[in-house]
C-alpha cells in the first residue's frame, strides 16, 4: 500500500465507449474532452480480466474495505452485449471471492433492454439504473437519437419491464438530469408514476467557462428553485422513494456522510477505467478540458494504489482546507463541501473556486434545512412495492432490509414500553430515564433479540413479577454500562444469577447474601456485605462472571448467546453454555463459512449482515445440523452445528430467510388463513416469488400486537 493514499471504493468500468443516443447535454461526447474518439469501442477481454484482478488486489491491500462497488458504464454499456457483461460479472465475483463483497451496478439508457437482458441482470446480480429526464417533453428535449427522434417511449417501456416483479430485484432507480426549462412538478410526477426504488437528480455538468444553461424567465438560482419545487412536492407526497440529493443534505445536517460526491467533504473514493484500460479520475472532469481526467496509469501496468497517489486524487482529499476562501467561510460548507469538484473549474485558476452552482446549492440547502424534519415514527412502518417484491423473491434490497430492522426495533420498543407500564417501579423508571437521555445506548441494548421473547412472555403472564422487574433492572444496567453512566441495581437475595443483555451472565454461590450491581465508568462492579465495597465483577469472591462471546460471519461480529435465560423460544431446546473447546469449534466453522457464503450465497450475504444479531447453540443431531428462528426474537438463530462449514453457510442463509419471513408477518397479513400462510412460508423459504396483499403498513397482524399492548 502506497503511503499517503486512500482506498478506492467505487470503480467505474467503461465497457463500451459509444452510445445509441445523441444527447446534447452528454459530458462524454459534447464537452471539452474528446478522448472517446481514440478508444476501442468495446473493452477487450484482457483489460476486463485485468480490472477484476486489480480491484481484488486493491481490496486485499485495504482490509477496511468490506465491500467494493463496480459500475458498468459507457457510452452505453448494453452495446457490449449480454454475454460480455455476464462474463465481466463472473470475472469480478471470482476475483473478489474471499476478499470482499461486490456490489455490481450498471447505468444505462435502457433502449436495448429486453427480457433476456433482464434475466441476465437478475442472474448476475447487476443492479441497474436507467436515465430518464421526466415526462415525454422533458425527456425528449435532450435524450434523442442521432436522427432527432425522441427516446421517451422506449425508455419508459424498459423501466416498466425491469420494474416488473420478475426483474424488480435488478432495478436500482432512475437518474434525471435537471433542466430548468422543464416543469419540475411534471418531471417529478412522471418519475413517481413509475414507482422507482430511488431517484437521483443531477445538475447538468458545467464550469465557470461553460456555465449551466439558464432560463431568462426564471431569474437567478433557477436550478435551486426547480429542485425546491420537486423537494416540496416529494415531501408533501410522503417521500415515496429516496432522493439522493435531498437525503444527502439531511445527512450532512446530522453530521453523517453524504450519499453523493456532489456534496460533502468526503475524500474521493471513485476511479474510472476506460475501455482501453487507462485509469482516470471521475469522468465528469471531461467538462474541464481535454485530458483533464487522465492520470497516465494503466491497469495492465499499474496498481490502483499507484494511481491513488496521483496529484489529481490527492488534491481532492484535503477536506475543507483545500476549498476556496469563499467556501471555507460559508455557513453550509460542511454540507455542501464546495459542490462537485468539476463544477469549480475556471481556466485561469483551476479548481480554486466555489461551484458554478454556488448560489443554487446555498439556497437549496437552506430550504431543505428549514423544512420540517420528517417524522416517520408517527406513521406505520411500510415497504415500497419494490422493497416488498425484493423480499418476496428471497433477497431484499438494502432499503427493504433497513425497513425490516426499523420496524422490528419499533415492535420491540412497543413491547418493552408495555412491560414498563404494567410493572412500574424503580427499574422501569431508570430504564425510561435512560431512554430519554441516552437513546442511542438504549437502542443498542434493546436490539438484543431475546428481549422480545421475554417481553411477550411477561405480557402474557408467563414470567413472575419479581423476575420481570429484575429483567428491567438488568436492561437498565446494561444501558448504563454502554453509556458510561452510574447506576446501582440491587439483586434480590433469591435470585441466583443476573443476565445483562449482550454483555454477560453473573452467578453467585448458594447462600450468598444480598448483592448490588454497579455501573461505574463503563465497568461492572459488585458491592456486597459486610463492607459493601465495590469490586470488579471478576474479583468478587463467591461471584462468577461469564461474558458473552462472539463469532464472526461475513465480516460481522455476532454474539454467541448461550447464557440468556429467555433464549428458549426456538422449537429445539437450547444447549447449556459451551465449554472452550465448543466455542473454538464455533469460531472455526463460522470463519470458514464466510468463504462459502460469498462463493455460493453471495445474494444472501447483505441479508445476513443486516439481520443476523445473535446465534444460540441448540440441541440437535445429524451431520447436516439444524437451524430455527424465534418469531419473537428478531435476528436470533438457534443452531445445531453441522459437520462442515459449507453446510453451516446453508443453514445461516436458511435461518435468515426465516427471520425475514417472520418480520414480514409482523407487518403484513400475507394470507387469509393459517394453512395458506404456512404454504406461503414454504414458497418464500424456497426463494420463489410469492403473491401477497399489497403493503399498507401495520395490517391485522400488526394491529393484534398493538391491541395486546393496549390491553
Amino acid at each position: 500500500m502506497t503511503a499517503g493514499t486512500r482506498a478506492f471504493r467505487q470503480f467505474v468500468l467503461k465497457v463500451h465507449s459509444r452510445c445509441d443516443l445523441a444527447c446534447d447535454h452528454c459530458y462524454v461526447y459534447r464537452h471539452a474532452d474528446q478522448s472517446w474518439r481514440r478508444r476501442p469501442q468495446v473493452i477487450p477481454d484482457e483489460v476486463a480480466t485485468a480490472v477484476a484482478h486489480r480491484i481484488a488486489e486493491h481490496a486485499a491491500a485495504h482490509p477496511e474495505l468490506p465491500r467494493v462497488h463496480v459500475i458498468l458504464h459507457g457510452g452505453e454499456p448494453l452495446l457490449a452485449g449480454g454475454g460480455r457483461l455476464a462474463r465481466i460479472a463472473g470475472d469480478l465475483r471470482s476475483a473478489l471471492d474471499g476478499v470482499c463483497e461486490l456490489d455490481l451496478r450498471m447505468q444505462t439508457n435502457g433502449l436495448r433492454l429486453d427480457e433476456d437482458l433482464c434475466r441476465m441482470l437478475v442472474r448476475e446480480r447487476i443492479s441497474t439504473g436507467i436515465s430518464l429526464d421526466g415526462d415525454r417533453a422533458s425527456n425528449d428535449r435532450h435524450r434523442r437519437r442521432a436522427n432527432g427522434t425522441g427516446s421517451y417511449d422506449a425508455v419508459v417501456k424498459a423501466v416498466r419491464l425491469i420494474g416488473s416483479p420478475p426483474y424488480r430485484s435488478a432495478f436500482a432507480g432512475l437518474l434525471c438530469t435537471v433542466d430548468v426549462h422543464n416543469d419540475p412538478v411534471a418531471v417529478y410526477e412522471a418519475l413517481a408514476a413509475l414507482h422507482p426504488p430511488r431517484v437521483d437528480f443531477l445538475l447538468p455538468h458545467a464550469t465557470w467557462d461553460r456555465p449551466p444553461p439558464q432560463d431568462p424567465a426564471a431569474g437567478t438560482a433557477a436550478h435551486a428553485r426547480w429542485l425546491i419545487a420537486v423537494h416540496d412536492r416529494w415531501s408533501a407526497d410522503g417521500r415515496p422513494f429516496p432522493v439522493r440529493l435531498f437525503d444527502s443534505i439531511e445527512a450532512g445536517r446530522d453530521g453523517q456522510e453524504s450519499f453523493t460526491e456532489a456534496l460533502g467533504l468526503g475524500s474521493p473514493d471513485l476511479v474510472v477505467v476506460e475501455t482501453d484500460g487507462e485509469i482516470e479520475q471521475a469522468d465528469w472532469l471531461k467538462t474541464a478540458g481535454h485530458g483533464a481526467p487522465g492520470t497516465g496509469f494503466h491497469v495492465l501496468r499499474h496498481t490502483f494504489d499507484e494511481a491513488a497517489a496521483h496529484p489529481g486524487f490527492l488534491a481532492q482529499s484535503g477536506g475543507v482546507d483545500t476549498l476556496s476562501r469563499p467556501c471555507r467561510e460559508c455557513s453550509v460548507v460542511r454540507i455542501c463541501g464546495g459542490g462537485l469538484y468539476g463544477h469549480r473549474h475556471r481556466a485561469d485558476n483551476g479548481f480554486d473556486n466555489p461551484s458554478v452552482y454556488c448560489e443554487d446549492l446555498f439556497r437549496l440547502i437552506g430550504h431543505v434545512l428549514s423544512s420540517p424534519r420528517p417524522q416517520p415514527v408517527r406513521r406505520p412502518h411500510t415497504l415500497t412495492a419494490h422493497g416488498f417484491d425484493s423480499l418476496a423473491v428471497g433477497d431484499g434490497d438494502d432499503d427493504a432490509l433497513r425497513a425490516l430492522v426499523a420496524a422490528e426495533a419499533s415492535v420491540r420498543r412497543m413491547l418493552l414500553g408495555a412491560v414498563c407500564a404494567r410493572y412500574p417501579g424503580p427499574e422501569a423508571s431508570a430504564l425510561t430515564r435512560l431512554d430519554r437521555h441516552r437513546p442511542r445506548e438504549t437502542a443498542e441494548t434493546v436490539r438484543h433479540p431475546h428481549l422480545g421473547t421475554w417481553a411477550v412472555a411477561s405480557l402474557e403472564g408467563r414470567v413472575a413479577p419479581a423476575a420481570v422487574r429484575q429483567r428491567l433492572g438488568e436492561i437498565a444496567l446494561s444501558t448504563a454500562l454502554r453509556a458510561g453512566l452510574p447506576l446501582r441495581f440491587a439483586l434480590e437475595e433469591q435470585a441466583g444469577q443476573a443476565h445483562l443483555p449482550g454483555i454477560g451472565r453473573l452467578t453467585r454461590a448458594p447462600g450468598y447474601g444480598p448483592v448490588a450491581l454497579l455501573a461505574h465508568e463503563g465497568r461492572l462492579r459488585v458491592a456486597a456485605p459486610p463492607d459493601g465495597g465495590p469490586l470488579p465483577v471478576t474479583e468478587a469472591p463467591g461471584i462468577g462472571w461469564e461474558p458473552v462471546r462472539h463469532v464472526v460471519v461475513a465480516g460481522v461480529t455476532v454474539p454467541l448467546e448461550d447464557t440468556d435465560p429467555y433464549r428458549d423460544g426456538f422449537p429445539t431446546e437450547p444447549e447449556p453454555r459451551l465449554d472452550e473447546a465448543g466455542h473454538t469449534r464455533w469460531l472455526r466453522l463460522f470463519a470458514e463459512a464466510t468463504a462459502h457464503l460469498r462463493a455460493r450465497h453471495a445474494r444472501r450475504v447483505p441479508g445476513v449482515r443486516a439481520l443476523l444479531t445473535s446465534c444460540t447453540p441448540v440441541r440437535g443431531a445429524g451431520a447436516q445440523g439444524h437451524v430455527a428462528a424465534d418469531p419473537h426474537a428478531f435476528g436470533a438463530l438457534g443452531l445445531a452445528l453441522p459437520q462442515t462449514a459449507e453446510a453451516l453457510a446453508g443453514l445461516i442463509v436458511e435461518g435468515v430467510q426465516q427471520v425475514k419471513f417472520n418480520a414480514l408477518l409482523d407487518l403484513f397479513d400475507l394470507a387469509g388463513s393459517d394453512e395458506a400462510r404456512e404454504g406461503l412460508r414454504s414458497v418464500y423459504l424456497d426463494h420463489l416469488p410469492a403473491r401477497a396483499l399489497p403493503p399498507d403498513g401495520l395490517t391485522a397482524h400488526g394491529r393484534r400486537i398493538a391491541d395486546r399492548l393496549r390491553g
